[in-house]
């Protein structure tokens, strides 16, 4: 140990004075130490090899294959975090990891100013360390007292927490065909909607819609509606966005990929994949760049070797945003009038990089679809897709606030303003959160009475995730309503063409995915 003590001080190009100096003890215990006449305490052993990032069986034993020069080097390199996306780097999330534990009703507020603190320091090795420390707070902290919710991320506990709701369960195999093929159209249609606009506030969206003739939302956007004037009136980067009238076919987006996604799961591993195969197809068949907030950390997450469902917790302060709940849609297709099913399969691959309400607005979102394909009524739909998540967690309250307020005649424009007063649409946490995005697709389900293109609009006028929004009421309503129910001025863009970004698949014909859809049913 007296030599690797001596080499890493050395390499270091410290005095004896200095290296004391860092782990504050005495210039005499370091000269003890080198000379081999006196040990480090456990202590001082931890901080040594902490700080040179070496294993304690090499510093104590000696045991390391690696030479003096490349010791020197792994203390001196380190990564550039300024040039790191924000998604990969946990300490420049600290004030949505502070909101999202809050939400949790974890007991952290005695921590708030120090993660506001820490969030406003530049992107170093420093931030990077004191995060590292909040994550561990964070990590060990414990429920508050007065916290009301119960929810549980295991699918055994939350089966437990549901509360029944019967629907019909037959399913008329004659008219499927239809269904299929107009929940696919449906969710992309709602999608491309969406996709235009997607990132904008409401204080810019709906002084645009009003400017061009399209308000309340009632057709798609064109490129046509631009006029230099109007897009020098803007921050928002119209001219960079696609357009319905400037497409050749549904463009790239994570959330159409992730349906194609998750029928290619289907292919390779059954309908008995497990967490762990999600996770190994999400390495195969697209980039990192594909992966956005929680999916970005999951991936990085597989790729350290964390596997669900730590790959969902561990440094992922995104684990309740909406990112799981554009994902479970074809785990509803698959499995017509068997809400059950559909989230239990939703529930395998939420699991992979979310947490609790994260993972029940997938589940939400499969039930519902799995419902609608045997019901077009849009409250037994919605309650359809409660009844598979837990009656204690927040999404249900939420979700069960915007039914009753409808169906106690709480106006459409009160309802989406209740939203916007709970959810800050102008933070990252707000306008990303499952449970906003969520109510806004059951608030557009039910203002928009079963119509197609009204509620679809509805649900993309109202901000917030506006493509994932879009999409998923879309895709509800073209598994109700099947696809002679969404009129032309919709699906005719799209020429039955879909652009995906997954490797070996590229550009798909959408009747060819929904034939797939059969197949996978019936087999």
């Amino acid at each position: 140990m007296k030599n690797i003590i001596y080499k890493l001080r050395s390499n270091s190009k410290m005095s004896q004075e200095q290296f004391a100096d860092l782990f504050k003890v005495s210039r005499q215990s370091v000269q003890k130490w080198e000379k081999g006449t006196a040990t480090p305490e456990l202590s001082k052993l931890i901080e040594i090899s902490k700080h040179y990032g070496i294993s304690l069986d090499a510093l104590v034993l000696g045991i390391d294959s690696r030479t003096a020069e490349e010791m020197k080097y792994n203390k001196i390199m380190k990564p550039k975090y300024s040039g790191m996306h924000d998604w990969e780097f946990y300490s420049s999330n600290l004030v949505t990891e502070y909101e999202q534990s809050v939400d949790e009703g974890l007991d952290i507020e005695k921590y708030k100013d120090v993660f506001y603190a820490v969030s406003k320091l530049p992107k170093d090795e420093v931030k990077k360390k004191l995060g590292d420390v909040l994550f561990e707070v964070v990590l060990n902290a414990e429920t508050r007292k007065d916290y009301k919710y119960n929810e549980p991320s295991d699918i055994s506990e939350i089966r437990a927490l549901r509360r029944e709701y019967n629907i019909p369960k037959k399913v008329d195999f004659e008219g499927l065909e239809s269904k299929i093929y107009g929940v696919w159209a449906g969710r992309i249609c709602g999608c491309m909607l969406g996709k235009t606009v997607e990132g904008i506030h409401t204080d810019e969206l709906i002084p645009f819609l009003k400017e061009t003739n399209n308000f309340p939302m009632h057709r798609y956007i064109y490129k046509s509606d631009l006029t230099a004037e109007i897009c020098k009136k803007y921050k928002y980067p119209f001219e960079s966005r696609v357009y319905a009238d400037n497409i050749e076919g549904m463009p790239v987006d994570d959330d159409t990929n992730y349906v194609v996604l998750a029928q290619l799961i289907i292919e390779k591993y059954g309908k008995d994949f497990t967490p762990y195969d999600v996770s190994r197809a999400w390495l195969e068949y697209q980039s990192k760049d594909a992966y956005c907030t929680a999916e970005r950390v999951a991936f990085c997450n597989f790729i350290k070797g964390y596997e669900p469902p730590q790959s969902a917790v561990y440094k992922n302060p995104y684990r309740e945003w909406i990112g799981a709940q554009i994902r479970g849609d074809y785990f509803g297709y698959i499995n017509p009038g068997n809400p059950e099913k559909a989230a239990e399969m939703a529930w395998r691959d939420a699991s992979i990089s979310h947490v609790k309400n994260g993972i029940y607005g997938e589940m939400f979102a499969a039930a519902m679809i799995a419902t609608a394909a045997v019901t077009s009524d849009v409250e037994d739909i919605i309650m359809g897709g409660l009844a598979q998540i837990p009656c204690t967690s927040r999404l249900y309250e939420e979700i069960l606030s915007v039914l009753n307020g409808f169906k106690n005649g709480i106006s459409q424009k009160e309802t989406f303003d209740t939203i916007h007063r709970k959810y800050d649409e102008y933070t990252g946490h707000g306008w990303c959160h499952t449970i906003s995005n969520a109510m806004i697709v059951a608030a557009a389900l039910l203002y928009g009475n079963g119509d197609y293109g009204k509620s679809i609009c509805m649900a993309v006028e109202t901000g917030f995730d506006t493509d994932c929004n879009g999409a998923t009421v879309g895709s509800i309503l073209g598994m109700a309503n099947g696809i002679e129910s969404i009129p032309k001025c919709w699906t005719n863009p799209i020429n039955d063409t879909l652009n995906t970004s997954i490797f070996g698949v590229g550009t798909v014909k959408i009747s060819g995915r929904a034939e797939l859809t059969m197949k996978h049913i019936k087999g």
